[in-house]
């Protein structure tokens, strides 16, 4: 199974790379774009567990390697 971790920054922290996204995307004539937040994507191949221990595991290596919780956040799902 594998596990999908997105990983952005927190809505209260400025994000200077989507906001030249967002510039970029606009002199392209993609107006339409109101804003731009950019982040991390990881996709973990588990093997040998089960999708509760996933879960766990997940959410855990999320936290303590993947993010910085001063100023990110984490959602994940796993994928079957």
């Amino acid at each position: 199974m594998k596990a999908h971790v997105w990983v952005m920054l927190k809505s209260t922290v400025l994000d200077p790379q989507g906001q030249t996204i967002h510039h970029a995307l606009s002199s392209l004539g993609h107006s339409e774009v109101k804003s731009v937040r950019q982040g991390k994507f990881f996709v973990l191949d588990l093997n040998g567990i089960t999708e509760n221990e996933a879960k766990q595991k997940i959410e855990k290596i999320a936290r303590d390697i993947l993010t910085n919780s001063v100023i990110e956040e984490f959602r994940f799902e796993i994928v079957k």
